[in-house]
């Protein structure tokens, strides 16, 4: 079952945290500090909370498609180069408590896109200071346009 991901950028997790409990009806699938994510079957989604400086409004920080499985981010990146976006891939990265394969692609809003597994969980929170930006060569990716935390997904 694939799901959208929505990754917020939030002022007061533990607030945030009881009110997306209370709106969903499910509990948070992990919790670590200034993180939690829920896993919510109904509707299908993977809301993804990132706690940001207090006082702060809550923000857009990425949106991502969860699959099942590595081939079906390889199929994914050859999609959207075949439709001649440019991507950026990670495999293996460690990224918000998860391991994960990963493409990102940009918006024409600059919102950044990550099609994504989960292959196993992680103690380590990884990489949050860049959010590749394929429409920029490699070498230089440019920070996520919300908070600069973007690899998180897991």
């Amino acid at each position: 079952m694939s799901r959208v991901q929505l990754a917020l950028n939030v002022a007061d997790l533990e607030a945030s945290v009881v009110f997306y409990t209370q709106l969903f009806g499910v509990e948070p699938a992990k919790r670590r500090p200034g993180y939690a994510n829920f896993a919510v079957s109904e509707p299908p989604l993977k809301l993804v909370l990132i706690e940001g400086e207090p006082g702060q409004e809550t923000r857009l920080d990425h949106l991502g498609v969860e699959v099942e499985d590595s081939a079906q981010v390889d199929a994914a990146t050859e999609r959207l180069k075949e439709a001649g976006l440019a991507t950026f891939e990670e495999n293996d990265t460690s990224c918000c408590y998860a391991v994960q394969d990963k493409v990102w692609v940009h918006g024409p809003g600059r919102e950044p896109w990550e099609v994504y597994v989960v292959k196993a969980d992680s103690d380590q929170r990884g990489r949050a200071e860049d959010v590749p930006n394929p429409a920029q060569p490699a070498q230089s990716p440019v920070p996520s346009p919300a908070s600069g935390s973007g690899c998180c997904g897991g």
